[in-house]
């Protein structure tokens, strides 16, 4: 009897194990729940090019909003989640599709921590700031520049408008979640003396954090640590 009790472990533990890998393989995400705490952790990982409305090629690493959307409202509604841990290394992408799950993200209910790895480029800059606290790893870059417009642009006065209506939203979004002011985020953007063939901006580490983007520079154990230390914030404050 109790070989058998044994037998239902092991094989529950290799379902788990199937499962998660499974969920890793097939779009990047995992739920952990092994900490010391019990709290059921979502993994979210924002990588490569953030793909909008027009399909990337089979070669390149994408993050699809119509991927990470859905699964984003399933963990809204899902009361066993505790929170979200955010993992990005993005070169930037489509600015509708990635500001839409930046949004996503600010206006879950559940303590998101996110951690920056590698590189947060472009629209991958408000997708840094979009969770209750922000890190950095000391290598990892930000660049911060002007919206690019790719394809033929009409010159007209209404095409420069919108795009300077969708800068304005970039530049809110991202100064309304972080700690630096409008002034020098436009500053920054708009820098031209340090990028050779393009304006804006290259923060390394430390310096996304002196500057006010990025909460603090630190790694995955200091990013679970926040996460935890914010659940049980939110958990005590329900009592």
């Amino acid at each position: 009897m109790e070989q058998e009790k044994v037998s239902k472990e092991m094989l529950s533990e290799t379902e788990l194990e199937q499962n998660a890998g499974q969920q890793i393989k097939e779009n990047g995400q995992l739920n952990l729940q092994g900490n010391a705490y019990g709290y059921k952790i979502h993994l979210l990982n924002i990588i490569g090019e953030i793909e909008g409305h027009q399909c990337l090629g089979p070669t390149v690493k994408s993050t699809k909003y119509e991927h990470v959307l859905p699964e984003l409202a399933w963990l809204e509604e899902d009361e066993k989640i505790d929170g979200m841990m955010v993992l990005l290394n993005t070169v930037g992408g489509d600015v509708e599709a990635g500001l839409a799950i930046a949004e996503m993200i600010a206006s879950l209910s559940v303590p998101v921590v996110t951690l920056l790895l590698g590189g947060g480029h472009s629209i991958g800059v408000p997708l840094s700031v979009s969770g209750d606290y922000s890190f950095i790893v000391p290598t990892a870059t930000m660049v911060v520049h002007p919206i690019r417009m790719n394809g033929t642009v009409l010159g007209v006065k209404h095409n420069y408008e919108y795009i300077d209506k969708m800068q304005d939203r970039i530049i809110s979004f991202t100064c309304n979640h972080s700690k630096i002011g409008t002034a020098a985020m436009k500053k920054i953007m708009f820098n031209t003396n340090e990028l050779a063939k393009d304006v804006g901006s290259v923060l390394v580490g430390k310096e996304a954090v002196d500057k006010g983007l990025i909460d603090e520079v630190g790694g995955i154990h200091e990013a679970f640590q926040c996460l935890y230390g914010l659940i049980n914030q939110k958990k005590n404050s329900n009592i």
